[in-house]
């Protein structure tokens, strides 16, 4: 098969790496493989590197960006529709709601159109959103939902969305947990006395850690005052903060203001190579996005076999199930959220167990090549 994927932005992020991953795979399987992307812009980091060392045919789209921009969305389809038009792929697999509308739009204006998959993972209308933005994106996902053939949501509740908006029927879609190289968090431990000593940490101090850019939406501002409080019945813990962005500055006002500025390690930007290893060095994991399509962060510190706590939003309760796998709080409840962290700490025995059921959960089900499977499964049955 001749399956062409094509993303906005190869930066580091979950839905980028997904679609590595994807790519990767598929490859080795013996398909012909390639990737359409824009430039990596942003302070996230860029995964095209990786995507070159692995010896991917990656066609970059100069003007493919993230904003919405009336001329360069125009170049971009012009671009998207003459690769396809010389390529001819089987299949085009589009990612995250630029591309996907872009990529859509192009190849349903040329002859022998190929077969069109669209994963979901993340929804780009929100209530945090301007409500003419979300319009927008309504509209334009209902515009180009006729020319779909399959939708990969990467959780239910992507799936339960977009057909609540009105965004395609239901025969469309197949849900598909987002992967990851799971026995590399398994085997993690071992870097664990390393990592602490790296960053500084005690034998004896909790770390508890988070992993996401410093961005709106991601929930930094509730974690730091549930912290605050959690340090003064465990003095000994510390906050781990595993990623970097335009809200770093601020968040740091915050702790200095809350008094906690020494007690926290931002540790910036990491490569995804790197990320086992972080995640071993935590004694718990803290997820408090707003948003979120399936967060990996979770799936990545329960196949490490370390407890979580996390936001009850989206696709979250696919990954924890309430004080059977982690703790599960509603956004935005600071109190909420540091009762759950004690409860974490105050009963080590009952996290390390739910941690464990996780970690079981997580190698059934989130195995880069289980996802890859069945991917190549609705591409087979597309083609037949």
């Amino acid at each position: 098969m001749k399956v062409y994927h094509l993303i906005t932005r190869l930066i580091i992020g979950g839905a980028q790496e997904n679609t590595l991953f994807t790519c990767y795979q598929l490859a080795s399987r013996g398909h012909d493989i390639a990737l359409l992307t824009g430039p990596p812009l942003g302070p996230e980091g860029s995964l095209l590197e990786d995507a070159r060392a692995h010896s991917l045919k990656v066609f970059l789209i100069p003007f493919l960006r993230r904003q919405i921009n009336p001329f360069y969305d125009l170049f971009s389809l012009l671009a998207i529709r003459r690769i396809l038009l010389r390529e001819r792929p089987d299949i085009l697999h589009t990612h995250s709601t630029k591309a996907g509308i872009l990529g859509r739009m192009a190849a349903s204006i040329i002859p022998h159109r190929p077969k069109i998959v669209h994963t979901i993972h993340g929804l780009p209308f929100h209530p945090y959103q301007n409500r003419l933005l979300n319009d927008f994106y309504i509209t334009a996902e209902k515009m180009v939902a006729p020319f779909t053939d399959v939708y990969i949501s990467v959780a239910e509740a992507m799936t339960a969305k977009n057909l609540a908006a009105g965004i395609g029927k239901q025969e469309q879609y197949s849900t598909i947990y987002s992967a990851f190289p799971v026995e590399e968090f398994v085997r993690a431990s071992r870097y664990r006395q390393e990592v602490r000593q790296r960053y500084g940490f005690q034998e004896n101090d909790i770390v508890i850690g988070k992993i996401a850019r410093l961005f709106h939406l991601k929930g930094h501002e509730f974690l730091l005052p549930a912290f605050q409080a959690v340090r003064k019945e465990f003095p000994q813990s510390k906050l781990f903060l595993v990623g970097d962005g335009i809200l770093r500055p601020e968040l740091e006002r915050m702790a200095e203001s809350l008094g906690i500025r020494d007690a926290i390690v931002f540790a910036g930007l990491l490569p995804p190579e790197e990320i086992p290893a972080a995640v071993s060095a935590m004694d718990l994991l803290v997820h408090v996005s707003l948003r979120e399509g399936l967060p990996k962060a979770v799936a990545q510190a329960l196949a490490s076999g370390i407890p979580v706590v996390a936001s009850d939003v989206d696709g979250t309760k696919e990954v924890v199930c309430h004080n059977a796998t982690g703790y599960l709080v509603p956004p935005k409840d600071t109190p909420a959220l540091s009762s759950a962290i004690l409860s974490s700490l105050r009963n080590p025995e009952k996290s390390r167990a739910m941690a464990q059921a996780g970690q079981r959960f997580i190698r059934e089900n989130f195995t880069v090549e289980k996802m890859t499977a069945k991917i190549e499964e609705i591409y087979k049955k597309l083609l037949r």
